[in-house]
């Protein structure tokens, strides 16, 4: 599938076939946007929503985006770590977002890393890369699975 430029990113954004809201521009790429840090969530202790969470070594948990996103019917996206998380020890598989998909994103990653990680709330983590879809999908993801359609915040398994 072909990959939206920039260029191709603002004027999807333009025509309203996708929405990344709050939009900034420092989070633009040549391929894609950084999507930034509103959350984190590791089980057992508070979500954390200012400052920096603090990870243990050997320890799942999750980021919930700061942006909202909502692709079109002719638009799919990838989700990326990006290397700087993985150069600190952070492992992650991220699975792709699906033509009419409407919320904020759930990233679950697991810090393989010997030592506690920092993830400060605001920073970028994850860069998501659109296509487009070789036409329009038939039914949106709201109309097939939908379970995380409109989700806000970090949301474990439903």
């Amino acid at each position: 599938m072909p990959v939206l430029s920039d260029e191709a990113i603002l004027a999807a954004i333009d025509v309203g076939e996708l929405e990344i809201d709050p939009f900034a521009a420092e989070g633009l790429t040549s391929n894609g946007y950084d999507l930034r840090i509103a959350e984190v969530a590791v089980p057992g202790a508070e979500p954390v929503t200012e400052g920096a969470a603090q990870v243990p070594p050997g320890a799942r948990f999750a980021v919930s985006t700061v942006e909202r996103i909502a692709c079109g019917a002719g638009l799919t996206a990838q989700l990326w770590l990006r290397t700087t998380w993985a150069r600190r020890g952070v492992l992650a598989s991220f699975g792709k977002v699906d033509a009419g998909f409407d919320g904020t994103l759930t990233l679950a990653a697991f810090n393989a890393s010997a030592e506690p990680l920092e993830l400060p709330v605001g920073d970028r983590f994850a860069q998501i890369v659109f296509e487009t879809l070789t036409g329009p999908a038939a039914a949106l993801y709201g109309e097939r699975s939908g379970n995380y359609q409109h989700q806000h915040g970090v949301t474990w398994a439903r």
